[in-house]
């Protein structure tokens, strides 16, 4: 049994399936972001992945590692971006709890420097200076636009 009726993945094709275990289940994203775009979900339908007791939390990472190694062997990425969306005001379109596996190819974009800071642009470029609302907000400096100094004025 991968997910039941009561989640927005039912059905899931079985060809789509990756790892599954007791407690949850990774598939192949119906729209994904790139070959290979994998999500990690609990069998639990819950919205949040900080519903589950942490047992389940615990599988749920372990079962995103065994993903990113069998989709590092089997596509080959230069990297990956791993997360969650977790509640509306963060992007969160599905009710039911999911991580991302994303993995990431040299070339997919022009720059991917910031990966997963792109979901506030205004923010994202942090090496490029001007910081000013990140610096009041309680951010932190970071590498200069080469990656070998600190940015901080």
């Amino acid at each position: 049994m991968s997910v039941g009726p009561d989640s927005p993945f039912h059905p899931l094709d079985p060809r789509s399936i990756l790892v599954e275990t007791a407690h949850c289940v990774a598939f192949l994203d119906r729209y994904p972001a790139s070959p290979g775009h994998a999500l990690v979900a609990p069998k639990t339908v819950v919205a949040s992945l900080f519903d589950l007791p942490q047992e389940l939390q615990a599988e749920v990472w372990d079962v995103v590692r065994q993903v990113r190694e069998l989709l590092r062997e089997r596509y080959r990425p230069n990297g990956f971006n791993i997360g969650l969306n977790d509640g509306p005001a963060a992007g969160q379109t599905v009710p039911h709890a999911h991580v991302h596996v994303i993995p990431r190819y040299r070339g997919d974009v022009p720059d991917p420097r910031g990966g997963v800071r792109w979901v506030l642009p205004a923010r994202a470029a942090y090496w490029r200076g001007g910081r000013g609302r990140d610096r009041e907000a309680g951010g932190v400096s970071g590498p200069d636009r080469t990656g070998k100094g600190d940015a901080s004025p």
